[in-house]
């Protein structure tokens, strides 16, 4: 028997934060860009640069949270909403290329220090502080799915850069060591590549389709087992479609059919109320049919 619920789980505040975030990350990296090169602060001209990055990414994430509202239809019958998952995926590599290239510019600027107008870094870094936390607050409104956390990756970056930056032009303009500026856009890097590997691992685990991590499947099956009516679970599969939607299917052997009804809604009951999954597809079958039935490794009785 078939289960299917289809909720809306993207909020339309999510989908305007993301745009806001868009326009204001892009007209703020032109500036921070004039800025830096007038400057010739590296931490000033990666940050312009890591934000272009980020307005893509936001522009991004922005059409796939508009994608991922479209309904399912005959060709993507689970709609749509996966569209977000691959964003965060894009976004996040697009995140390591960043870090890369201002990896090697700091590194070429340690060996050959270039003079760095310290007061035009502090001004432009503290005007950029106040965006990115802007940024911040409109993405923090929406719903938190993989999407906009790879979007906020991108600008909680930023903000490291941006104060990575007014310290930098803090510590050049009252002493004049220069190697203040690359030296804190390693540190940037470093803390920037670790969410973003860590972000696209799961993303790749929801594209996988392998088990939330939330969840253990031996003991959502021995839980479905331990209900009444029910003699055993197996081929039971939980995967992640999206961010905040998270399907269950399994094939259920019982002992007699007139019951499978009440055994049904007490599985669904179960599984919502133990386990939140509300998109749930069980197939049942008597006992003694199993012998032509496939049984897979998550196969699971009472006992």
């Amino acid at each position: 028997m078939l289960d299917e619920h289809h909720h809306p789980h993207h909020s339309h505040a999510g989908r305007h934060g993301l745009t806001w975030s868009f326009a204001l990350t892009a007209g703020y990296a032109i500036v921070e860009g004039a800025g830096g090169w007038w400057a010739a602060s590296l931490a000033l001209l990666g940050d312009a640069g890591h934000m272009i990055s980020d307005a893509t990414a936001l522009g991004l994430a922005a059409l796939a949270a508009w994608v991922a509202q479209r309904p399912p239809s005959t060709r993507h019958s689970y709609g749509l909403g996966r569209a977000e998952v691959v964003a965060a995926v894009i976004n996040s590599l697009f995140m390591v290329m960043v870090v890369a290239a201002i990896a090697f510019a700091a590194f070429l600027r340690l060996q050959s220090p270039t003079p760095v107008k310290g007061g035009t870094v502090i001004g432009v870094a503290l005007a950029g502080l106040v965006i990115n936390l802007a940024v911040a607050w409109f993405l923090s409104r929406g719903e938190r799915t993989l999407n906009t956390r790879a979007a906020l990756l991108h600008v909680m970056g930023d903000l490291l850069g941006s104060l990575a930056a007014l310290t930098a032009g803090t510590v050049i303009y009252f002493t004049g060591w220069m190697p203040i500026d690359p030296l804190l856009s390693l540190f940037i890097c470093a803390l920037i590549l670790y969410s973003a590997v860590r972000l696209l691992r799961e993303a790749l685990h929801v594209i996988m389709e392998g088990v939330p991590p939330d969840l253990d499947l031996r003991t959502v099956g021995q839980a479905m087992a331990a209900a009444q009516g029910v003699i055993s679970i197996h081929d039971l599969h939980i995967w992640t479609l999206s961010s905040g939607k998270v399907i269950l299917s399994a094939h259920v052997i019982i002992s007699e059919m007139k019951h499978w009804e009440a055994t049904l809604a007490a599985l669904r009951e179960l599984i919502h109320e133990r386990f939140a999954i509300d998109h749930v597809t069980l197939q049942p079958e008597l006992d003694g049919q199993i012998s032509v039935v496939h049984v897979s490794p998550a196969a699971i009785s009472r006992c």
